[in-house]
């Protein structure tokens, strides 16, 4: 899985981002204001904008047309004051807008600069055991320069490799993911290669690798030559631990390349503290926020729910399950936000029992605000985007002149028009005076 691969998920290093400078310049506990807030006539349309911001009435007009029953569409400016409301406290399917609050919740439960663990023992009889904490970016480019660094502190050949993944429980089994090809149907695991995700082509009769960078390995090519497709993807299961026999066989090919093969078995174990050697503890290349970004730029499934369900086990203790995910997910809001109501099933938005209101969205913007710039652009606009069948969203912010940023929310359940529509038209209502 490359690095600058843009079929699942593209990775590179960014500058990092200064967060006690942005948390400084925006408020983060307004307390008194929201209290204010929430006394605002529930579902009505506001039409007048706070002093000093310009918005169209007619624009209201305009929206008020194109919104549902099924439908809600809230715009907010910096000073909390709504500019337009409708329908701003029915529960919606958020779709993927759900993991804005994803995301927050992994920042602070696991701090912005987190980086994941995967460690490496030596147990008797020279094995090699291998513990995962739910890194869902171990790719090809990284499991490569973890076998480098292991085979400067290993003399002797690899008897077997042992995997741990009891980090998270398993099988973990997320709401709205399928049996499906699809990588945003990939299954969550504590130690997981590749997103579980396996491109592959034909050439000249025979299948290699669609990606320079990764092998096509024996764990996969059954199923591979079951497709009889002369290209395509794969995504790996829980079933006969494929997935984890998968990250096995991957560092054993790449440790392998590096003079230290693995002569024994590759197969599922634990690892013991007390009596295992610690030899690499190694931590991944990329920041939370760094991993959040990606996530968002391609609404990865996959992550999301790693996020959470390691999110879940540092707060509540492992190992990492859905439920403790889903509670820090309410937790968070209960407690950080004062709101309750909210509906989780997961943390990716793919599941259709998710339900929140725009209210509660427009709080997560709010606290997202530091992080804006983590998200999709178009000119002024900083948004993410949510589809599933029937299901149209989008949250995000508009800036405006000067400092001004405007919050938005547009969750459209009723299939009628477009959520692009629907932010075009408060775009402008926030320019026209």
């Amino acid at each position: 899985m490359t690095l600058m691969s843009h079929r699942i998920f593209r990775c590179h290093q960014l500058p990092r981002l200064n967060v006690r400078a942005v948390h400084g310049r925006y408020r983060v506990h307004r307390h008194a204001v929201w209290i204010c807030w929430l006394l605002v006539t529930v579902g009505t349309i506001v039409g007048a904008a706070s002093p000093g911001h310009a918005w169209n009435p007619t624009v209201g007009e305009r929206l008020s047309g194109l919104i549902g029953e099924k439908d809600s569409v809230a715009v907010m400016d910096d000073r909390d004051q709504l500019l337009y409301a409708k329908h701003i406290d029915q529960s919606r399917i958020p779709a993927s807008t759900l993991k804005l609050l994803t995301s927050l919740v992994a920042i602070h439960t696991l701090g912005p600069e987190y980086r994941f663990r995967t460690d490496f023992y030596g147990g008797g009889d020279h094995a090699l055991k291998v513990k995962g904490y739910g890194d869902p970016l171990l790719i090809s480019e990284v499991l490569s320069e973890i076998a480098g660094q292991l085979a400067d502190r290993l003399s002797e050949p690899v008897a077997d490799l042992i995997l741990d993944d009891s980090y998270f429980q398993k099988p973990l089994i997320i709401p709205g993911v399928n049996d499906s090809l699809n990588p945003y149907d990939a299954p969550s695991g504590a130690l997981c290669a590749n997103f579980n995700t396996v491109y592959y082509q034909r050439q000249n009769g025979v299948y290699v690798s669609a990606e320079p960078q990764t092998p096509l390995l024996p764990v996969v090519m059954d199923r591979i030559h079951r497709t009889g497709l002369d290209h395509g993807r794969i995504v790996l299961s829980h079933n006969k631990q494929e997935l984890l026999l998968y990250a096995g066989q991957l560092l054993a090919y790449f440790l392998s390349e590096k003079d230290l093969p693995v002569q024994g078995d590759i197969r599922p174990g634990r690892v013991d503290p007390a009596t295992d050697r610690l030899i690499l503890a190694h931590r991944s290349p990329f920041t939370l926020v760094q991993v959040i970004e990606k996530m968002l730029e391609f609404s990865n499934n996959y992550v999301a729910n790693q996020l959470l369900i390691a999110a879940g086990a540092r707060a509540y203790g492992p190992p990492g399950t859905l439920d403790k995910g889903v509670r820090l997910l309410k937790d968070y809001l209960e407690q950080q936000m004062g709101m309750q109501g909210a509906v989780f099933e997961e943390g990716s938005g793919i599941s259709r029992k998710n339900r929140l209101t725009a209210r509660v969205m427009l709080l997560i913007l709010d606290r997202f605000t530091p992080y804006r710039h983590l998200l999709q652009q178009d000119g002024p606009v900083w948004f993410k985007t949510g589809t599933l069948h029937g299901i149209r969203t989008r949250a995000g912010y508009i800036e405006g002149g000067g400092d001004d940023v405007y919050r938005f929310v547009v969750l459209l359940n009723s299939n009628r028009h477009s959520a692009a529509r629907i932010v075009s038209i408060i775009q402008k209502g926030l320019e026209e005076e």
